[in-house]
């Protein structure tokens, strides 16, 4: 492809799944919006605590469909068709499999989840509540993600945005009438989440009945020896979503005992806007990660370079922007957020977010290396810078940090994890894509 024209592909890819992400980031946004205004500080607590369950399953989804549509382009390109339909046919009865099984850990284990994540007297009851209903929910948020990345990497990343733009404005306006008219609290918040995903597959399914769509449910013989190869190369997705939810749960259990329920609740107000940002890039490397599974699948590096350069520069020009408005507008974002007026909450939340924020200046380029690797085939590479920005790096730096620095410790470890990684990051880029 001529590189003004690939130029061009990858600009429209990158912006419409970069907008459809900034919606879904939504869900949670609303969320929190509606219930520090109708909550108050302790409600914004119990939210935070109950994310990390959210990025479980969201992780969960997003292994499975960026790794099975990944695998349904590479069989695209090279004119396999019969292999195509038979990917996205697992990837469909998994995908149902694992969102029953949510269902049924909301069902049965939601109290016992919500104080391992932290929830203590005061947050318990709607911790939970929150839980339960999000994880009832789980059969549409896995088939959700499965059918976004089959239908974006079908040539169809309009129809993608769209859907994930429905279900956000679903949830923001449902979310107001269930908190508000309804009085139902906490569980009209996560009654309105959880029907946002369903809201998205009704959109995604006019794909699905276009005849030009390049992959159909088929009768084929259901292997359980697939799926690790189906799930591969969306397991950085995995760790990446594991990440967010392990800083949340760690951050969360440290500002318990440095700060109490108002250090989370402002933890939830950065954690929250840093969402955005998280979106902003996921939708970056959603966008970009079906043309770099084709150009893999074609064997084509020169593109691969450039598609990877192209990622870089724009990833480090969002983390700018991001960082600029954050340090500008710390205090006005903190008080849409801060319903009772606490000023320990503000100061937490305003000092986290100036100092947060600049982790993604890193987190930018780590997040777009990451699911370069895990696009071109090289799971590996990608499940270990995903690992070590999710797991490794952080109680290393975490405790030593918040024992020195206090609360600014505790805000000052997720730009340092990412420095880390991005060191390994780079070096990495450099021997396997720059000059290879």
């Amino acid at each position: 492809m001529h590189k003004q024209g690939a130029l061009r592909e990858f600009g429209h890819y990158a912006a419409m799944n970069i907008l459809g992400m900034i919606g879904i980031s939504c869900y949670i946004l609303a969320d929190t919006y509606f219930v520090a205004q109708g909550l108050g500080s302790l409600g914004l607590a119990a939210l935070n605590i109950a994310i990390p369950a959210y990025n479980l399953m969201n992780g969960i989804g997003l292994m499975l469909g960026v790794g099975a549509a990944t695998q349904y382009t590479i069989a695209r390109a090279q004119n396999d068709r019969r292999q195509a339909d038979s990917v996205f046919t697992h990837a469909a009865a998994l995908g149902l499999l694992l969102g029953l099984l949510f269902l049924l850990g909301g069902l049965c284990f939601a109290k016992p989840l919500a104080g391992l994540l932290g929830a203590d007297a005061q947050t318990l009851g709607m911790t939970t509540t929150y839980l339960r209903m999000l994880w009832c929910f789980g059969p549409f948020f896995v088939m959700n993600n499965v059918l976004l990345a089959f239908t974006r990497n079908d040539g169809a990343p309009t129809v993608a945005m769209c859907g994930m733009i429905a279900g956000s404005l679903f949830n923001i306006v449902f979310d107001y009438i269930f908190i508000f008219p309804c009085g139902l609290g906490m569980f009209g918040a996560a009654l309105a989440t959880g029907f946002s995903p369903f809201v998205s597959i009704l959109v995604l399914l006019t794909h699905l009945r276009r005849p030009s769509r390049g992959f159909h449910l088929v009768k084929t013989p259901l292997r359980v020896s697939r799926v690790p190869s189906l799930c591969a190369p969306g397991l950085s997705s995995l760790i990446g979503e594991i990440a967010s939810g392990v800083v949340l749960l760690l951050f969360n259990l440290v500002l318990l005992r440095l700060s109490g329920n108002t250090g989370v609740a402002a933890y939830g107000v950065v954690a929250n806007l840093a969402l955005v940002g998280i979106a902003v890039f996921t939708g970056l490397c959603t966008g970009i990660q079906p043309l770099v599974s084709r150009s893999s699948g074609l064997g084509d590096r020169e593109q691969l370079r450039r598609l990877f350069r192209w990622g870089i520069c724009t990833a480090l020009g969002i983390a700018a922007v991001l960082c600029v408005s954050v340090f500008l507008g710390a205090e006005p974002l903190t008080a849409v957020f801060n319903s009772e007026h606490d000023p320990q909450l503000a100061a937490y939340a305003e000092s986290g977010l100036r100092i947060y924020f600049t982790g993604f200046l890193f987190a930018g380029v780590n997040m777009v290396t990451a699911a370069f690797f895990s696009a071109s085939d090289k799971t590996a590479q990608g499940f270990v810078l995903s690992l070590l920005r999710g797991v490794i790096a952080v109680p290393p730096i975490l405790f030593p940090l918040a024992w020195a620095l206090g609360v600014d410790g505790v805000w000052l470890t997720f730009p340092m994890v990412e420095l880390v990684t991005a060191v390994a990051a780079l070096v990495w880029a450099r021997k396997y894509i720059i000059e290879n």
